[in-house]
């Protein structure tokens, strides 16, 4: 076996020594699961995201309404993943709840989407978002070219990608001081915002509801948008075996987080409101810049610098989550079982973790971030829908199971309705190849699922067999069984 090669014996008395300690080091509490979810919803969609959702609505009423919508919707969604989580403490957020109500296969193929499209894309539009407005204020005038955003972006992910393999804790830390620095530039958007209220800057939201667009379709695609700004709402659910008394800090932090972040969201956009009217923010590059420029000049500069601390915290939050689901299906079987091995000094899953952070570069290569979240919020939404419909088929086929927190069923009803909505509207009003090229993605994973999962190929064990020797003696990780052992 490899880990013979390594010194079975040294292994596992480090492996001792270091799980005796891992309520100090491999942990997160309160706070920090509170401040990864506002950290990781709060990054660059809230900057992105006003001029879409406000451009399916045409109207300042409509839009608030529908951002104030996004988070009950991302509320109920998450207290739906709070049952699951308390009911089944894995981590790997929607992976080990597929797997316990509908088996491997759809298990398989969340995995499959989510290593290959909704993470990956994820990290990239977010790290894409950080390097245009790092790179805007370099560029006066015009827009950056394409090869330093590009560059950037790559470099911010290798950085968080070398944080969160070194450590959980550094990973922790960064992310509550990036969520400290965002947090400064929202207070710094909606206390100004405030006080141009109190000075009758109200002009703009006189007939709030005249020429709004109202359909299934506009609202659907309002949402949609929205939505992507509330994003990484069920984030906890990735680090579940890393919290601290999960039955009591994962529901708090999601009581506490989105509410916070909804509140937070429904604010900027009314400071946004004071200074632009609706035609005015649709013809702005960058909004937050936009309002920075005529409410805070000459100290302007700050909007950009802290949009900056912002994305990154996202994309750090994203990091640290995403690499977990990475790690859980290699422990099933699902992906190489390298990608499953924890690292014997630092307690990270570091191959996931690294090799999340190389499909990443991937996507920024050709992708931009219009076409990236198109594809990301199609193929997410999904598998939310499905999750929260497994929630549903459980209270009839696990009645066993335990359920420390059991919320009224008319509410995964209502999201799982929500869900399939939210996944045909775009398809209906505004058909796109793309759609359909995810579409098929999805369902390649069952080839892949009976070729290598199901009949076990013996030439890929082959090859897979020392490509896993090599990189856990060059990375030091070893399997988690080990600590069982």
């Amino acid at each position: 076996r490899v880990h013979t090669d390594l010194g079975k014996k040294i292994i596992g008395e480090l492996l001792e020594i270091a799980y005796k300690n891992i309520s100090f080091y491999f942990k997160v509490g309160l706070i920090s699961g509170i401040c990864m979810i506002v950290g990781t919803i709060i990054g660059s969609g809230i900057f992105v995201s006003p001029k879409s959702v406000l451009a399916n609505v045409e109207a300042v009423g409509p839009c608030l309404i529908i951002w104030a919508a996004c988070g009950v919707l991302a509320t109920l969604g998450a207290l739906c993943f709070a049952e699951l989580g308390t009911m089944i403490t894995k981590s790997g957020g929607e992976y080990p709840y597929l797997m316990e109500a509908f088996g491997p296969i759809p298990a398989f193929l969340f995995s499959w989407t989510s290593l290959l499209v909704t993470k990956p894309s994820s990290f990239a539009i977010i790290c894409l978002s950080f390097a245009e407005y790092a790179s805007a204020p370099f560029y006066p005038g015009c827009d950056p070219p394409q090869a330093v955003i590009k560059c950037l972006a790559a470099a911010a992910i290798v950085v968080i990608t070398i944080v969160n393999s070194l450590s959980v804790k550094l990973g922790s830390y960064l992310q509550n001081f990036l969520t400290a620095a965002k947090m400064i530039i929202v207070t710094i958007i909606i206390v100004s915002g405030i006080v141009l209220l109190a000075q009758g800057k109200t002009d703009n939201f006189k007939d709030s509801f005249k020429g709004s667009k109202i359909s299934v379709s506009s609202i659907s695609l309002a949402f949609y948008n929205g939505l992507w700004a509330y994003d990484g709402w069920n984030q906890l659910n990735y680090i579940t075996e890393e919290l601290k008394n999960p039955y009591r800090n994962l529901p708090l932090s999601i009581i506490i987080g989105i509410p916070l972040v909804t509140v937070c969201y429904v604010l900027i956009n009314i400071s946004y409101f004071t200074v632009m009217t609706s035609t005015e923010l649709l013809q702005s590059q960058a909004v937050a810049v936009t309002f920075g420029d005529r409410v805070l000049y000459p100290a302007s500069w700050i909007v950009p610098l802290f949009v900056v601390f912002s994305t990154l915290g996202s994309a750090n939050g994203t990091c640290f989550t995403a690499g977990r689901l990475v790690y859980v299906a290699g422990r099933e079987g699902h992906v190489l079982k390298i990608l499953s091995y924890i690292s014997v000094k630092r307690l990270t899953p570091a191959p996931a973790i690294i090799f999340y952070g190389a499909i990443t570069i991937i996507y920024i290569i050709p992708g931009d971030i219009d076409s990236l979240i198109n594809y990301f919020s199609f193929a997410v939404w999904i598998f939310y829908g499905l999750t929260v419909l497994a929630l549903i088929v459980m209270r009839f086929t696990r009645k066993e199971l335990r359920r420390p927190i059991k919320i009224p069923i008319i509410i995964p009803v209502i999201v799982t309705l929500v869900s399939i909505l939210l996944v045909l509207a775009p398809i209906i009003s505004a058909p796109e190849l793309a759609y359909l090229y995810c579409t098929l993605f999805i369902l390649s994973g069952l080839i892949v699922y009976a070729l290598f999962v199901h009949l076990k190929f013996s030439w890929a064990q082959k090859i897979s067999k020392p490509i896993t020797m090599h990189l856990q003696m060059l990375l030091e990780v070893v399997p988690e069984e080990e600590v069982i052992e």
